[in-house]
């Protein structure tokens, strides 16, 4: 049967419609499969934000003790900016977790198991990498003048040693996206304050 130019062009119409339907059906499904997943409660992202709050709420409280235990403006200014940045960021990472439904604290768990390793629990309880004990913490509220100063920076700077170590781990493991980039961020940061804070122990001829 031979088609008239009228009856042609509708047949390529008709196969032309049905060629790009078959595209935006593989575009739609290439987009679902590449749409970001949410995290698991096992998950690495999931892992990092509750251990990492954890961490710089320690750091948020050492800062505040030493700003009321010296009158040196060098570990004064040193102290807020920690705490203003470790706070803002344990802020961010608890907000993830509530966006994804997960909890904050999961029973039964030991802290850093995402990073495929464990924390054995002391008579400080579950303390990670570079956290201070609750004697080390007392300690630092009963210093004061340079003592306390000397005191914070050794303790900030293997708490942030132990930071550094957790925010890489995520960078190896998190989802690539906002979370990855803060740990990134953290690691660098943290890394820069190590070195000024060896500088600062340094001149207190520690």
């Amino acid at each position: 049967m031979r088609l008239n130019r009228t009856q042609w062009a509708s047949v390529t119409a008709v196969a032309l419609a049905v060629l790009f339907a078959g595209g935006a059906v593989t575009v739609a499904s290439a987009d679902r499969d590449e749409a970001p997943r949410t995290p698991t409660a096992e998950s690495a992202d999931a892992g990092f934000a509750r251990d990492m709050a954890v961490h710089h709420q320690q750091a948020v409280e050492m800062s505040f003790i030493v700003r009321d235990r010296t009158k040196d403006e060098e570990v004064r200014r040193l102290a807020y900016d920690i705490a203003n940045t470790q706070a803002n960021q344990r802020g961010m990472m608890l907000g993830w977790l509530d966006m994804w439904g997960l909890p904050k604290v999961q029973s039964g768990v030991p802290p850093m198991t995402w990073m495929g390793m464990g924390v054995d629990t002391g008579e400080d309880g579950e303390l990670m990498p570079g956290m201070a004990t609750r004697a080390e913490i007392e300690q630092l509220g009963k210093a004061s003048g340079r003592e306390a100063e000397v005191l914070y920076l050794k303790l900030m700077t293997e708490h942030h040693k132990g930071g550094i170590h957790m925010a890489q781990g995520c960078v190896e493991r998190c989802v690539p996206g906002v979370e990855r980039d803060l740990a990134q961020g953290m690691v660098d940061a943290q890394e820069s304050e190590i070195k000024l804070m060896a500088d600062m122990l340094k001149a207190r001829g520690a």
